[in-house]
């Protein structure tokens, strides 16, 4: 009776350790795919805040929250359901459609450095008289470009994991949809309140504490700055990442052996730096491929504009 209780405990013993095992194998998992993510991750946290311009402060956070929410059911109840059919039924297709969401992330990132060079930046969520938008609109906009940036996170993310079982694939990409939501717009939140905080603390505090207010204050539009120029740059690596590993995978191993030679040579020719300097040659590769198709794109695209508007004044 003892041994066979003591055999039971070892199995129970076993299970526990496997069951375990299998979680941290599903958080390893969705680390990794989450950051494989980072370039997206770091655009949304980027362009979300310009949705609350012109908002009352008091408005700031409920709107964010709308959002958080609506991008949360974007991932879970739209697109990891589509992606996993595709993934489970349909492999064949993950490697064309990350290559087209890659696509996606040069023209966004084109598209952007375009506008700063020739001035023509997009509008923001604030009409031409200075008035907010409507908080619905505002809400609807800013999901619908979540939308698109969401489904490349989640694709991306499948991507790292398709070896594994269908279950497992489900609950990782769930695991990731809750956390990048959570890490963009909890980010999202601190930023566009950062400079209320200062201000409170510039206006309330004494010594030190003033002076942090204050630095708050006017570090907040560099930050976002910073955060805009960062998160173009990371839209155009990792766009031209998706594409070199995509056209290997597809047997146009050229684009892919260069930059993989180019990187090999810097990593063996700079001893102990090899290994940052490496990825930078590897970054640098990407991204010039990245703005190459990119600036392909969005020369086509105005010009298909142009032409548009040219039957449309003759029509």
């Amino acid at each position: 009776m003892a041994g066979g209780l003591f055999a039971l405990l070892d199995d129970v013993a076993v299970l526990a350790k496997a069951a375990a095992a299998s979680i941290d194998d599903v958080g390893a998992a969705a680390g990794r795919a989450s950051v494989k993510a980072t370039g997206v991750i770091v655009d949304d946290t980027a362009v979300t805040p310009r949705y609350v311009e012109g908002i009352e402060p008091a408005r700031e956070l409920p709107i964010i929250r709308k959002i958080a929410v609506g991008s949360l059911r974007n991932k879970i109840l739209l697109i990891l359901p589509a992606a996993l059919l595709l993934s489970q039924f349909l492999p064949v297709a993950l490697t064309p459609l990350l290559m087209l969401g890659g696509t996606y992330l040069c023209f966004e990132g084109a598209e952007k450095i375009w506008e700063r060079l020739s001035g023509h930046g997009g509008e923001g969520a604030s009409g031409d008289d200075g008035a907010a938008a409507d908080e619905d609109e505002i809400t609807r906009s800013a999901i619908r470009t979540d939308f698109i940036l969401s489904a490349e996170i989640m694709v991306i993310s499948l991507n790292e994991v398709a070896s594994e079982p269908l279950l497992s694939r489900a609950v990782i990409l769930v695991i990731v949809a809750l956390l990048i939501t959570l890490l963009v717009y909890g980010v999202v939140a601190l930023i566009v309140k950062m400079d209320d905080v200062g201000l409170h603390l510039s206006e309330t505090g004494s010594g030190a504490t003033r002076s942090l207010g204050r630095g708050l204050v006017h570090g907040m539009p560099r930050l976002l700055s910073t955060l805009s120029v960062v998160g173009v740059a990371a839209m155009i690596w990792v766009g031209g990442h998706i594409l070199l590993v995509g056209l290997d995978d597809l047997g146009l191993h050229a684009p892919y052996s260069w930059v993989h030679y180019a990187e090999e040579a810097v990593h063996d020719a700079t001893g102990p730096l090899g290994g940052v300097l490496g990825w930078v040659t590897n970054t640098v590769g990407s991204a010039i491929l990245g703005l190459a198709v990119g600036a392909l794109v969005v020369a086509a695209a105005h010009a298909v504009h142009s032409v548009r508007r040219r039957r449309a004044a003759t029509a």
